[in-house]
């Protein structure tokens, strides 16, 4: 029987993606600094809620090169078109079922998680922090602090998701087991959380 009571999701790359056959090998291009580690400091800032969209876009256009009109049209398209990830919300469905508490913890900027909120999957989450409603970004420790006191939780009864390694480890030094998820390959990461947990 797993030991674990709490799963605290990511939300990017591990719940919730874009489709890349949706879009173009340049806008795929445009958003790659996104998985560099560490993350760039612009869009940190914006995950954190301390910087704008607007005042990201001056920072986007300079990183890229690009114009603000491109820019605002790229930053629109990444919104709509996040979409739930099929494997994981039906592995969170059945983590559900089976009497799991479900939680989010994730790095994520005002007019995403917005966006993110509306979708079907997010109504199975029994609570959340995110980042630019607390000021405070993963990989820093108190993040991973927040979700615990805020909810009660004993790390040791939970398991952590992310698709960045650099978070993974910042949860274990809190206590966290971590689980690196393939963004690249969401259903063998499902199938192996599934011998795990089910």
């Amino acid at each position: 029987m797993t030991q674990f009571k709490n799963i605290v999701f990511d939300l990017g790359g591990v719940v919730v993606a874009r489709d890349p056959r949706k879009v173009s090998a340049e806008f795929q291009e445009f958003f790659s600094f996104i998985y560099q580690i560490p993350m760039p400091h612009f869009w940190e800032e914006y995950d954190r809620g301390t910087s704008s969209l607007e005042e990201v876009k001056d920072y986007i256009c300079e990183h890229n090169n690009c114009s603000r009109e491109l820019c605002s049209e790229y930053i629109a398209t990444a919104i709509d078109l996040q979409e739930e990830i099929a494997p994981t919300k039906a592995l969170i469905e059945q983590l559900k079922a089976e009497g799991y508490r479900l939680y989010v913890l994730s790095n994520m900027s005002r007019e995403f998680i917005d966006f993110i909120r509306r979708l079907p999957v997010y109504a199975n989450f029994d609570g959340e922090v995110v980042s630019c409603e607390e000021h405070v970004v993963k990989p820093e420790s108190e993040i991973f602090r927040l979700l615990l006191d805020r909810y009660t939780l004993d790390p040791a009864e939970c398991i952590f998701i992310d698709d960045r390694i650099d978070n993974i480890e910042a949860a274990e030094r809190e206590g966290f087991c971590g689980f690196h998820f393939d963004r690249r390959n969401p259903q063998a990461s499902c199938e192996l959380l599934k011998t795990m947990l089910l």
